[in-house]
C-alpha cells in the first residue's frame, strides 16, 4: 500500500451505533477487532458508521453487499 491508503485506515470504531440501518443505503462496509469487534458500514453519502458486529441484521447487510459486489 502507498503513504496515502495508510492514512485512510486511521479511522477506528470507538462508539457503536445500536440502531438498525437501511441495508439500501450501504455501499461498502471493514471488519475491525481493535479496539472493538465491529463492522464499519459506509453509506451512499460516504458516511461511515459502526456497529456491533454480532447483530443479526448486520451479518445480513454484509451477505447483501457481498451479493451486489459479485453481481457486478
Amino acid at each position: 500500500g502507498s503513504a496515502s491508503s495508510q492514512s485512510m485506515r486511521k479511522f477506528s470504531c470507538v462508539t457503536l451505533s445500536t440502531k438498525q440501518l437501511n441495508i439500501q443505503n450501504l455501499v461498502s462496509y471493514e471488519k475491525q477487532q481493535v479496539p472493538t469487534d465491529a463492522i464499519m458500514f459506509i453509506t451512499t453519502k460516504g458516511i461511515k458508521i459502526c456497529v456491533c458486529a454480532n447483530q443479526r441484521w448486520v451479518q445480513t447487510a454484509i451477505k447483501r453487499i457481498d451479493g451486489r459486489r459479485a453481481a457486478k
